[in-house]
């Protein structure tokens, strides 16, 4: 039998051992044609149409046979398969030109993968990317609500039409609040971020874009605020302030007064500010338990203070036998939780007394001094700042330095080469007081 098929990207990348899928014999390589007489368009789709008790699944095997397997299986059973390309389809690309865009602000040498702009709502499901909205048609949305995408994560920035065109720079950037509105009545879940630029949307417009986002609670479960990061490669683009103390100050006193507002009102903080605000400001970060559980974790939200409940109950909880013998290791950080991961290596010495900790700030040369944030340390500056440092027998690193699912670092250089540059064992610690303190003790 031949089968024309389209160009498409759902070829088969892995077979779970002991799934449908390999109790049947489809293997790596073989194409997934169609389920149920219909052709597979995208990984939400497939995931759709996976939900059926009955299925007619068609497969194209590597010799250029297909087969049609017929499955009965339970309503929430998978295949047990992955495709080559995670979402089967092309990602969307951002057609968007935001003031504050990151991409736009890097120097020219990193992973290629870098530059692309994404704005596509199955990779905000799948990987917890945040979208714009702009950039979707009428079936686009109809698709959230039809597969039940959520949740998926909002790059809100403003809830202002007029001020979200600017800072958007797309004339259709003003539909946000109104397609939000359209998927909280579908009950999908959303969580947004904003992207604080002095001048621009913060202080009043901050309060009215939370107050908006707020009404549409508890789809819109909360929002983060996060301070705008300037590189110095910003040739040809709009001129930004950055937050300092004073104004970061202020932005904590303003939410501070939005949180008792909305605990009162929702019974939740609702709006929250990453961790940078408070290293900026000097200022004393929320308790854990203020934190409500870290819904906001992945935007830098909490992350110190749960990061520290975590080592501090592993201090308590160590025994004598996964105390280390007598070593000396090193700590590479950013210039924002240099401090924070000084005083956790000093509770960790202070209960193992046979273990040095030495901990280096890095200064983000690459990028520029005003980015502080550990996940955007290169290898080049680890490598010029720390090359000629008594790092003792291994230094550790924090793994958000490295790409999720790849040990290389922003500017192309692997971990292995780092190794070797270095001459000393480097290890990626997860932002885990567990994985942190084990690794350091091991």
């Amino acid at each position: 039998m031949e089968v024309n098929v389209k160009k498409v990207n759902n070829i088969i990348s892995k077979v779970y051992e002991g799934s449908i899928a390999n109790e049947l014999g489809i293997e790596v390589g073989d194409l997934l044609i169609s389920v149920n007489d219909q052709a597979v368009h995208d990984i939400i789709e497939y995931r759709f149409l996976l939900s059926d008790e009955y299925l007619e699944v068609e497969i194209k095997k590597i010799n250029g046979e297909v087969y049609v397997y017929e499955i009965e299986k339970d309503y929430d059973e998978d295949l047990g398969i992955e495709f080559t390309n995670p979402i089967i389809d092309q990602a969307k690309s951002c057609r968007n030109k935001c003031v504050f865009c990151f991409i736009d602000q890097l120097p020219k040498g990193m992973r290629e993968t870098l530059y692309f702009k994404d704005d596509d709502s199955r990779l905000s499901f799948l990987q917890g990317n945040f979208i714009t909205l702009t950039n979707m048609s009428e079936e686009d949305i109809n698709n959230i609500i039809k597969y039940r995408i959520s949740p998926i994560n909002i790059s809100v920035h403003t809830t202002n039409p007029e001020l979200r065109q600017k800072m958007i720079k797309n004339k259709f950037a003003g539909r946000l609040y109104s397609i939000m509105q359209r998927l909280a009545e579908a009950q999908i879940q959303m969580n947004c971020q904003i992207v604080l630029c002095p001048g621009y949307n913060d202080k009043e417009e901050l309060v009215r874009t939370v107050s908006d986002l707020s009404k549409l609670y508890p789809y819109v479960n909360s929002a983060a605020a996060v301070p705008v990061g300037i590189t110095k490669h910003r040739e040809h683009l709009p001129n930004l302030e950055i937050f300092n103390e004073k104004t970061a100050g202020g932005t904590i006193d303003l939410v501070n007064e939005l949180q008792d507002k909305y605990l009162k009102e929702l019974g939740t903080r609702f709006i929250f500010l990453s961790d940078e605000f408070y290293i900026m400001a000097n200022k004393k970060l929320l308790e854990y338990d203020e934190y409500e559980g870290f819904i906001q974790f992945e935007n830098g939200v909490g992350m110190i203070s749960k990061l520290e409940r975590e080592i501090q109950d592993q201090l308590k909880i160590l025994t004598p036998d996964k105390i280390s013998k007598k070593k000396k290791v090193s700590i590479a950080t950013g210039h924002s939780a240099y401090e924070f991961i000084k005083s956790m290596a000093n509770s960790i010495m202070e209960k193992c007394k046979d273990v040095e900790i030495n901990v280096y700030k890095i200064v983000n040369n690459f990028f520029g001094e005003t980015i502080t944030v550990s996940g955007l340390i290169t290898a080049t500056d680890i490598i010029d700042q720390l090359k000629d440092k008594d790092l003792g027998e291994t230094l550790y690193i924090p793994r958000s330095m490295l790409k999720a699912d790849e040990e290389i670092f922003l500017d192309n250089i692997t971990l292995e080469e780092l190794i070797k540059t270095m001459e000393i064992e480097v290890i990626p610690c997860l932002n885990e007081g567990k994985d942190f303190v084990d690794k350091i003790l091991k």
